[in-house]
């Protein structure tokens, strides 16, 4: 035997198995349709008995493996079912010849056979016939079920009568010598009356009677015959057929324990299921009634429990058996099936590592040169068997295998698409993911190494698929340790060829595998929304409709802080940004990379207002450490904007980067609003600016300071002028005025203005200039209470022409109920009949835009 069935179960040792095959010319769909209708009958209650009879049905069997049949009856094909097309009489006698030389081929085990026609009307089918069934089409056929259960039935009257014909001891008769194909030559001429002859004979006819009980579905008689062929082949030293024995016997304890099956197909023994575990349910309760009334036989119930196995002794009886199996060269097919037989119940028994010693004696057990499709094979299966055990980077190991086995340069045509779907079901073995939000940095190390080793060990395949090609890019993205040099070349030659972008990749089965951005090259640790520059900085106007509306909140006490990140992103910012102005985002970021890593394209992306991002392009140093990076955009509408995440390209792979899945990032809120465009004003005086600058009340505003140096009583004209720069019309002019560190009692209104002809000039197209005149007047009153000088000295202000500390310096003759004055003093000050008066500030200058949100309006101010 030379073709190994990777999906052997324990089980399969109490089926029956039956081949169905097309003769001649028949769709595929058509016969797979046929097929998979005759495979559902795979249980079979017998009439008239409490027996259950197991089907196995297969669409191609190697006719050497029936040459094992004596030594494993399961291995028998003792049914054969024949599919045709034959649409005219004519064809109908070659159709039946065809039909001949099929079942001659697995004549020497068959026990019946059956022929299914489609197509053919008339006479020839009018005729009643047990072996032939014809249909008018494959639409119509309501009877195959029925005649399948037909068919079993006849299997298994040929299968009791074979069983009860082997089991009855005939004394004086001659047992016959049951052998493998390999054994014939070597019993050539052995004195068949020996006594050693005659114990093996007994011992493999035992053994085969035990196989022809299992599967008549009476497991008490196999348990006893397959307990007394071990005693009678172990005296003579049959190891081969001894090994076979034991593993009769582990098979019949594993259909005893686990009535549910080992295979992993759930339901599939559903029949056999539900009577074992009423048989269980008894097992205890001798005495007591079965489902027709009569006492149910406990004796039988305790010789099966007496002579079935216990769990762990399964498990030494496969080993042991497994071992005589390894004796024999030729047996090396019956020696890994029994392996797999034995992990599929070590996987049910939760006994991974003792799976593992099973699974690790199948990897080297050597058959003959296997083909291409049989490797492949192997190494999936392995795959499976290590999966359903717990052992995921084991199997998405021999997972890979069998994907570069699909495009060995041995195959003429390679299988891409299994390629494809093996390699990309080896990423959750090796912890990688094609979802980022899977993707976290504690597991990354063993999937970082095996990633590596799968992106340089498939380059032929990457370059052939574009999709496989894109999908290595992405996992490539979360790989972060290895990324060398070398591989970023690699992949900068792959994405030359085939860009990487943010496109879904459908596979061939359907699934939609999302995109997977470069979420560590660069690193963000932060990212901070920036306020406007001051001079571009709106603020909130609410006397101008004569409105007070309050923004304040109640304040609720709560002592739970919550610290969700969501939360941080979404909160809004106290700040707004303005249609159509540059806004800035500035990011932290950091290169882990040990070479310069350049970042091309990088970008904000957002969500709520059309936003226009203006790409910037950067180069990082060598494991650079944080460093600011400020990505800048226009708002082109009004609203709100929530700062998503930014957008780069990087080795040629461009990659949209969500906040939501950056661990760690910092944030002081990713939401702002955006009012409509305001208008942006230039103004200029036609006085000189000022020796020194005074600081503006409020840290917001912009100050300009001139200086003006008059006598008392003196007039002198500030023109303003108002050029608008920007692009919308100004609309209303409000000015104000105050003096700084003064007092009232000493001093009166200096500055004087009419904005009617400044107001003519309104609405302020884009580009004008309109003029704003302020007459500024000095006007003091010297005629103040006694202690003026007193008040002067309080207010900073000195008579002595000394440096002064007020805004306003003055220098006045003291009265004569003053206090005296050193004469020195007084004489150097000389007659000073003139105040000198300097540093005016003009306090906001305020300029509207009446677009706003309703009730709120926007203003810029100039100080």
């Amino acid at each position: 035997m030379s073709v190994p069935d990777y999906m052997q179960c324990a089980e399969d040792h109490q089926t029956l198995l039956v081949v169905v095959q097309p003769i001649g010319i028949v769709p595929e769909e058509s016969f797979f349709r046929i097929y998979k209708r005759i495979s559902a009958v795979s249980q079979v209650n017998v009439r008239d008995s409490q027996r259950v009879l197991y089907i196995r049905y297969r669409h191609h069997y190697p006719p050497e493996n029936n040459e094992w049949g004596d030594f494993q009856t399961h291995r028998k094909v003792v049914g054969l079912i024949t599919i045709t097309d034959c649409s005219s009489a004519k064809d109908w006698p070659q159709t039946f010849e065809k039909f001949h030389v099929q079942k001659e081929m697995y004549g020497s085990t068959l026990y019946d056979s059956r022929l299914f026609v489609f197509g053919l009307q008339g006479e020839i089918a009018e005729q009643p016939r047990t072996d032939v069934a014809f249909y008018p089409s494959y639409d119509e056929c309501e009877t195959v079920e029925k005649r399948i259960e037909d068919f079993i039935e006849s299997l298994f009257i040929v299968l009791e009568s074979k069983r009860l014909d082997r089991a009855t001891d005939k004394s004086g008769d001659k047992i016959p010598l049951l052998c493998v194909p390999f054994e014939k030559k070597d019993f050539v001429g052995l004195d068949t009356d020996s006594r050693h002859y005659k114990k093996r004979c007994q011992g493999r006819m035992r053994k085969h009677v035990g196989d022809l009980c299992l599967q008549a579905g009476m497991l008490q008689d196999s348990l006893v015959h397959y307990h007394m062929a071990v005693e009678l082949l172990r005296s003579v030293n049959d190891f081969l057929w001894l090994g076979a024995a034991l593993e009769g016997l582990c098979s019949a304890s594993v259909i005893y324990h686990y009535p549910g099956g080992t295979g992993g197909k759930v339901g599939s023994r559903r029949a056999q299921g539900g009577s074992l575990s009423a048989e269980a349910g008894n097992r205890h309760r001798p005495g007591a009634l079965t489902s027709n009334g009569i006492n149910a036989d406990t004796s039988a119930e305790i010789g099966r429990a007496k002579n079935c196995l216990s769990p762990e002794d399964i498990i030494d009886k496969y080993k042991e058996a497994i071992s005589y199996y390894g004796k024999y060269k030729n047996a090396g097919v019956i020696e890994l099936e029994a392996c797999v037989k034995a992990v599929r119940v070590l996987a049910i028994q939760k006994r991974s590592m003792e799976a593992s010693e099973f699974l690790q004696n199948a990897v080297y057990i050597n058959l003959r040169q296997l083909s291409e499709e049989e490797k492949i094979q192997r190494y999936s299966i392995l795959s499976e068997l290590y999966e359903r055990i717990g052992f995921h980077r084991k199997s998405a190991f021999f997972k890979r295998i069998a994907a570069m086995q699909c495009a060995a340069p041995s195959i003429p045509e390679p299988g891409w698409r299994a390629c494809y779907k093996l390699l990309l079901e080896t990423l959750p073995g090796y912890s990688l993911s094609l979802d980022p939000k899977d993707f976290s940095k504690g597991k990354c190390l063993w999937g970082n190494i095996q990633g590596f080793e799968l992106f340089h060990t498939c380059p032929s395949i990457i370059l052939l698929i574009p999709n496989l090609k894109k999908c290595f890019l992405l996992l490539f993205s979360t790989n972060l340790f290895l990324e060398k040099k070398d591989v970023t070349q690699s992949l900068e030659s792959y994405t030359a060829k085939c860009p990487g972008t943010m496109e879904f990749i459908t596979l061939p089965d359907g699934l939609k595998l999302p995109p997977v951005p470069f979420t560590k090259l660069p690193i963000v640790r932060s990212v901070k929304l920036l306020n406007l520059p001051t001079s571009l900085r709106p603020h909130k106007i609410k006397s101008l409709l004569g409105q007070n509306v309050s923004t304040k909140s109640p304040f609720i006490y709560s002592p739970i802080i919550a610290h969700s990140r969501g939360e941080e992103r979404t909160k809004k910012i106290d700040f707004q940004w303005v249609q159509g102005d540059v806004c800035e985002v500035q990011l932290m970021v950091y290169n882990p990379m040990p070479f310069e890593l350049r970042v091309e394209n990088m970008g904000l992306l957002t969500t709520g207002v059309e936003f226009e991002s203006l790409p910037a392009a950067l180069s990082l140093p060598a494991e650079s450490g944080l460093y600011p990076v400020t990505l800048v955009g226009v708002p082109q509408t009004t609203g709100q904007i929530t700062i998503n995440g930014y957008h780069t390209s990087v080795f040629g792979v461009f990659s949209d980067c969500l906040l939501d899945n950056l661990p760690g990032v910092k944030t002081n809120g990713c939401t702002v609003e955006v009012i409509p465009a305001l208008p942006r004003l230039q103004i200029s005086t036609s006085l000189p600016r000022s020796a020194h600058t005074l600081q503006p009340s409020s840290g917001d505003e912009i100050s300009t300071s001139v200086s003006v140096q008059l006598y008392n009583g003196e007039t002198q004209q500030l023109i303003i002028k108002l050029e608008n720069i920007g692009t919308e019309p100004l609309e209303t002019l409000e000015v104000t005025a105050k003096t700084v560190n003064t007092k009232e009692k000493l001093y009166g209104d200096f500055l004087s203005w009419k904005l009617e002809d400044t107001l003519s000039q309104f609405p302020l197209k884009p580009g004008k200039i309109a003029t704003f005149v302020v007459n500024i007047k000095v006007k003091l009153d010297f005629s103040c209470q006694e202690n003026l000088l007193q008040d002067l000295n309080d207010d900073g202000i000195s008579v002595s022409g000394l440096p002064l500390s007020s805004p306003f310096r003055q220098v006045v003759k003291p009265r004569v109920e003053a206090k005296p004055v050193n004469p020195q003093e007084s004489s150097k000050g000389g007659d000073f009949s003139h105040v000198k008066v300097s540093d005016i500030k003009i306090s906001k200058i305020c300029f509207y835009c009446s677009r706003g949100s309703p009730g709120v309006n926007y203003c810029l101010f100039f100080c």
